[in-house]
C-alpha cells in the first residue's frame, strides 16, 4: 500500500472580479486561513478596487474574528494579493499555482470551470464557498496540495482499487506488424536487448531475415 502525495497545509485560491465585494473575499480567505500559521490564501483578481477593499476588510475583520491569532499569522505570512489584467491572464496564473482549492466569483464563473486545469476542487459562484465544500456539500475533503493538482486529483473510490492490465497479440501477422515498429524504435534508442524481443517476433512470425541485434527494414505493410 501507498500513497500518491503528502497532504500539506490547507491553500484557498480566490478568483474575483468587481461583481463581488471586499467583505465577501476577506471572509472567504481568513475563513481557511484559520486552518493554522502556514495555511497560504491567495486574491487573484482584474480589479484593483477589490484588490484595496479586501485588504482593508481583512485588517477589520481581523480585529473581531475569533481565530485570528492563527489566521493573522497566516495571513501575514503566506496571504497575497495578486492583480491580473484579464480573466485569460487569471487562468494562467491559477493553474500555475494549482492549489487545493480555488473558489471563482466572477461574471463568469463557467469560464473558468472550462479552462483551469490545475486545482483539488473547484466552487464556482459567490453562493458557493470552500467551507461548504469542507462541512455539507462534499465532494471530498482530501485533495492534493503543493502543487500536486499539477498532476493528480482528490480522493476518489479509484484510489482505493489495484488496477492490473495485460496484453495479448492474437495473431502471427499482428505480431510481426508490431514488431517492425518495436525493432526501429529500439534501435534509435540503443537497447538491442529490447529490439531483439521484436525482431524474434518478426523472425518467426513474420518469416523474414532479420540480422541480429539490427533493426528490422520498413516492409510493405508498415509503409503504408
Amino acid at each position: 500500500m501507498g500513497i500518491d502525495l503528502f497532504a500539506g497545509p490547507t491553500e484557498t485560491l480566490v478568483i474575483a472580479d468587481e461583481t463581488v465585494d471586499g467583505e465577501m473575499c476577506a471572509t472567504d480567505l481568513l475563513g481557511q486561513a484559520e486552518h493554522g500559521p502556514d495555511s497560504p490564501a491567495i486574491l487573484l483578481t482584474t480589479s484593483e478596487k477589490l484588490a484595496k477593499e479586501t485588504m482593508a476588510e481583512v485588517e477589520r475583520l481581523l480585529g473581531i474574528l475569533p481565530t485570528a491569532d492563527i489566521a493573522r499569522k497566516s495571513w501575514a505570512q503566506f496571504g497575497e494579493v495578486i492583480l491580473a489584467e484579464s480573466d485569460e491572464e487569471m487562468v494562467k496564473i491559477a493553474n500555475d499555482i494549482a492549489f487545493e482549492h480555488v473558489q471563482v466569483m466572477t461574471r463568469d464563473p463557467d469560464y473558468f470551470l472550462a479552462n483551469l486545469t490545475n486545482f483539488g476542487a473547484l466552487f464556482l459562484g459567490p453562493r458557493t464557498n470552500v467551507s461548504y465544500g469542507d462541512k455539507v456539500i462534499g465532494t471530498n475533503h482530501t485533495l492534493p496540495t503543493k502543487k500536486a493538482a499539477r498532476y493528480t486529483g482528490g480522493l476518489w473510490v479509484g484510489k482505493f482499487i489495484k488496477t492490473c492490465t495485460y496484453q495479448k497479440v492474437l495473431t502471427d501477422e499482428a505480431s510481426a506488424l508490431v514488431g517492425e515498429y518495436c525493432s526501429r524504435l529500439c534501435a534509435l534508442e540503443g537497447f538491442a536487448g529490447h529490439g531483439e524481443q521484436a525482431n524474434l517476433r518478426v523472425r518467426r512470425y513474420g518469416k523474414r531475415d532479420v540480422p541480429y541485434a539490427s533493426a528490422v527494414q520498413e516492409s510493405a505493410a508498415t509503409a503504408l
